[in-house]
């Protein structure tokens, strides 16, 4: 295994999961631009990529997006996107107090801690869960596919009825084409582009580049300035110290963002705000939080750094996605001929082996980069994106053309970047929409193969071990997290 990991050291892979790094924390550190727009514009240029190298620049991406958002929560009170929300409640008031390097150096010690401890647990369970998922029958992928759609619809933002609403539309985007079981074509209505259905790529590329390129064009968002941040150019200074006082909120907020960030729909989010609140319940002055409590950083980023490496885990093992970033690398690792799930470790175990070793890896750079480049990065992060928006236009529109070099994957990514817009214009979460989108030919194929099976009988659909356990969660997960809820 360890011999597997060391092929992230090629010279062509490092440099690609350096650059990986790189631009993930600049995007995940700009209001407005996340790792999920990064991961999806950077999908067609990894054609011409070997596999290893083109999923570990995502991984990168991954890592770096996850902790570049914390520059601006702490700086100037925007976070580069939700994850890190909680961070500003106690990152912005440490800048106003002339803290902005202490409170700096504790979000990047504590995002590389939690990556670094949900590492340790992709290590230790991915492969045993595979190897327990090689068993499943198909009635078993079908119950955990619906467990994770439901969570994802529930947990999603705006309200539940909006979430259910935009799964089944990605689930209605993912039937035109050939049928899984039968071979015809189904629901193309006489368009022979539908033919083989929506490409998944031009898709992701409309929904999230498309849409927020609209989303400025329409709705210009105001330049926020450096006003914050030119007041604190103090250096970023990590000491041991610092992190051995909160090492204990580091340790239990990064198994709380590891095993939340496994469960399918939460998000680096929902991690971010257990952590949060659990770390105030626990704190021996709960009052201090939220004006400028050391704790609350740490909490916050080790927690939604922590989602990363808990996330891989059922993607690499169950072939499921927890997350819109999650169903992106779903979607890298399919265009690369690779199927995430049970067989993984059997079929292509070197390859599962340089994700674990590209994310410590990133884990690392991440680290070191932004210890010295946070305050050039703060200032690239200022840069107003309708600056950005012609560059994101071209590379939407090429990455879609060269797919097949056709331009009817182009006006499927203009299609649903108004789509996109148009969702979130009216609070409809893009995650159950995608989420549908990925897992409605898994959750379709495994049902009719088990129901094919059985001969059409639904009993081993209810009444065996995982369906059941699936049930089980799904209602613990509602009762937990709408406690959550009414507690944070």
């Amino acid at each position: 295994m360890w011999t597997s990991m060391f092929v992230v050291f090629d010279a062509l892979t490092f440099f690609y999961i350096v650059l990986g790094v790189v631009l993930g924390i600049v995007v995940g550190a700009i209001p407005g631009l996340t790792a999920s727009m990064l991961i999806a514009l950077t999908l067609p240029l990894t054609f011409s990529m070997g596999a290893i190298d083109a999923i570990s620049l995502l991984v990168a991406m991954y890592v770096g997006g996850a902790a570049g958002s914390l520059i601006t929560a702490i700086l100037i009170r925007m976070p580069g996107t939700p994850a890190s929300v909680m961070t500003t409640l106690d990152g912005y008031p440490m800048t106003q107090k002339g803290l902005a390097g202490l409170a700096l150096s504790l979000g990047i010690g504590a995002s590389f801690m939690g990556s670094v401890i949900s590492w340790v647990f992709l290590i230790l369970l991915a492969r045993p869960l595979s190897e327990l998922a090689v068993n499943f029958t198909d009635f078993d992928f079908f119950a955990m596919v619906v467990m994770a759609l439901f969570l994802i619809v529930l947990l999603s933002k705006g309200n539940m009825l909006k979430g259910l609403i935009a799964g089944l539309l990605g689930v209605l985007v993912a039937l035109p084409g050939i049928d899984p079981i039968g071979g015809n074509y189904r629901f193309t209505f006489g368009v022979v582009a539908l033919r083989d259905g929506f490409a998944l790529l031009p898709v992701l590329v409309g929904l999230f580049a498309g849409s927020q390129i609209l989303n400025e064009l329409i709705c210009p968002s105001e330049s926020s300035g450096l006003a914050g941040a030119q007041k604190t150019q103090a250096s970023v200074r990590l000491r041991r110290r610092d992190l051995q006082r909160h090492w204990g909120t580091v340790l239990r907020s990064s198994v709380i963002g590891t095993w939340i960030g496994i469960l399918p729909g939460v998000g680096a989010n929902i991690g971010s705000a257990v952590a949060y609140s659990v770390a105030k319940t626990f704190s021996s002055t709960p009052e201090e939080f939220g004006n400028g409590c050391e704790e609350g950083v740490v909490a916050s980023e080790s927690a939604n750094n922590a989602t990363v490496g808990g996330a891989l885990v059922p993607l690499i093992s169950l072939g499921i996605p927890g997350s819109i970033v999650d169903a992106l690398l779903l979607g890298g690792l399919i265009i690369h001929g690779l199927q995430p799930g049970p067989n993984l470790f059997r079929n292509s175990p070197d390859f599962v082996y340089a994700i674990f070793g590209t994310m410590l890896l990133a884990s690392v750079l991440m680290l070191i980069v932004m210890y010295f480049t946070t305050a050039w990065i703060a200032k690239i992060a200022m840069v107003p994106p309708k600056f950005l928006l012609p560059a994101l236009v071209v590379l939407s529109i090429v990455g879609s053309f060269t797919l097949a070099n056709n331009w009817t994957n182009v006006v499927v990514m203009l299609a649903f970047s108004v789509v996109g817009f148009f969702l979130e214009r009216n609070n409809y979460s893009l995650a159950p929409f995608v989420i549908g989108l990925v897992l409605a030919p898994i959750a379709e194929t495994s049902f009719r193969a088990a129901t094919m099976y059985t001969d059409g009988q639904m009993v081993p659909l209810i009444f065996t071990l995982v369906p059941m356990v699936s049930v089980a969660l799904t209602i613990v997960m509602t009762v937990f997290m709408f406690r959550v809820n009414r507690d944070v």
